[in-house]
C-alpha cells in the first residue's frame, strides 16, 4: 500500500523560524524542507521591525523571489552597498544567485513584512557587518 499523498497546510500561527536568519530580518517559512514533504522550495515570511536591517548576506545558489506585503523596504547591493532598489505595498523582486545584499525597513514606526520564495532551499551565508551609516538613507529606529 502506498501513502496518500495530500496539499499540506502550514497555519499562520505555526510558521517555523528552524531556518536560516540574518540578525534582524526574521525568516518564518510556511512551505520548506523543515516541516512539509518540499524537497526544492523554500516559502515563507520575513519581517524587519521599524528602522531595523539585516546584516550583509547572500544566498549563494538560490534564485529568491519576494513580494511585499506591508511597508517600505529597501534592498541594498554592489561593491560597498552604495546601490539600491526600494519596493512598497505590492511590488515583487528578484535577487538574483550569489548577490551581497542588506534588506531594510525604511520606516522607523511601521514593520516591514514580504513573502520570500527561494530555489532549492532557504540558503543564507551571512558576511560580516558594515556600519549603518554606510547605507545611503537608512536610519535605525
Amino acid at each position: 500500500m502506498t501513502d496518500k499523498v495530500v496539499p499540506v497546510v502550514t497555519r499562520a500561527d505555526a510558521l517555523d523560524t528552524n531556518t536560516e536568519q540574518s540578525g534582524d530580518a526574521v525568516r518564518r517559512s510556511g512551505v520548506s524542507p523543515q516541516h512539509t514533504p518540499a524537497t526544492r522550495l523554500w516559502f515563507g515570511q520575513v519581517s524587519n521591525e521599524p528602522g531595523f536591517r539585516s546584516p550583509p548576506h547572500h544566498h549563494g545558489e538560490a534564485e529568491t523571489g519576494g513580494y511585499v506585503l506591508k511597508g517600505h523596504g529597501r534592498i541594498y547591493f554592489g561593491e560597498n552597498f552604495d546601490e539600491f532598489v526600494d519596493m512598497t505595498e505590492g511590488d515583487f523582486v528578484f535577487v538574483p544567485p550569489n548577490m551581497p545584499h542588506v534588506e531594510a525597513n525604511m520606516s522607523t514606526t511601521e514593520p516591514l513584512v514580504w513573502l520570500t520564495c527561494r530555489t532549492p532551499d532557504n540558503i543564507v551565508v551571512n558576511l560580516p557587518d558594515i556600519q549603518d551609516g554606510a547605507l545611503p538613507g537608512y536610519k535605525r529606529a
